[in-house]
């Protein structure tokens, strides 16, 4: 019967977490397309500046460089999509400081994406054609790490906007995330990857009907609405554990959070009963409900 109960508890968080992050990316479209258009004129770098460079040493650094650009600006938008999962708003003038102050988080992000794609582009092939059990357990041994590490790096960008800026306690928080909620870790990842397909989708679909859809393709959810995910699964998360601090301590469970209001620590992984219908009530009233006529007209209501 608990175990019922704590899936309950987990579907109501899950649904109000697609419920705010929808209502946040329909309340900030323009802003959120603005980020989209940033990204892609960024991608533009790594993806055709290699190509025109004859020189291969300056190809492949022209690549590396346009990735980490691209991580720095990710880096920049995610703390800037804070404000937005905050129920508040951001301009250019938070943009530009929210990109001097996360760039370092941004070359780090994208030093470990780099790292990781040689990885998964380089090394597990080259095990894989070894032809051996050894190889074959060697390449298996790789994949498993990267999908570790692609479900705990996931929330880097919002634990950077949201709890730390120290790099080393930002890769800390990654695992620690994702060892205490591996099965939320797993659904955030899903839910975003699905939201970039579904962008992609959308960028062929959209310019088929023509007129205003056109400028839609491909900006929406994006990137961003990507990103948007992530931080409200990562604010949302964190209830728990001002809910656990604020709770009385079980006996042997170290309530040690660590450094910060809102910064998770290696607590026990089996926890029963989170009681996330209570959790939220605060936040249910801040989103409110609307209608299909409030989110065309929401000035008639």
């Amino acid at each position: 019967m608990d175990d019922v109960k704590n899936l309950t508890y987990h579907e109501e968080m899950i649904g109000f977490l697609i419920k705010k992050t929808f209502f946040d990316l329909w309340d900030n479209m323009m802003r959120i397309v603005l980020l989209n258009l940033g990204f892609i004129v960024s991608l533009a770098v790594p993806v055709f500046l290699p190509g025109v460079i004859p020189i291969p040493v300056l190809s492949v650094a022209a690549l590396a460089a346009g990735v980490l650009w691209c991580c720095v600006y990710l880096s920049a938008a995610a703390i800037s999509l804070k404000a937005v999962s905050d129920y508040g708003i951001f301009g250019f003038a938070d943009f530009w400081a929210n990109l001097k102050a996360g760039w370092p988080a941004g070359i780090a992000l994208g030093t470990i994406s780099i790292f990781l794609f040689v990885m998964a582009g380089i090394i597990i092939p080259f095990y894989l054609g070894m032809g051996s059990i050894a190889g074959l357990v060697l390449a298996a041994i790789i994949f498993w790490t990267l999908l570790l590490a692609l479900l705990s790096f996931q929330f880097f960008l919002a634990i950077r906007a949201r709890l730390d800026t120290k790099l080393k306690k930002i890769c800390r928080k990654c695992f620690i995330i994702f060892f205490d909620n591996p099965a939320f870790a797993f659904f955030s990842l899903l839910y975003a990857l699905v939201t970039l397909v579904l962008s992609l989708i959308l960028s062929v679909l959209l310019p088929r009907l023509g007129g205003i859809f056109l400028f839609f393709a491909f900006f929406i959810p994006g990137p961003a609405g990507a990103l948007l995910f992530l931080d409200e699964a990562l604010r949302l998360r964190l209830l728990k554990y001002d809910w656990l601090e604020a709770s009385p301590q079980t006996e042997g469970e170290p309530m040690n959070r660590g450094a910060g209001p809102s910064a998770p620590a290696a607590h026990p992984s089996k926890r029963r009963g989170i009681p996330w219908d209570a959790i939220l009530i605060e936040e249910r009233e801040k989103t409110g409900n609307r209608s299909l006529r409030n989110f065309i007209f929401p000035w008639k209501d």
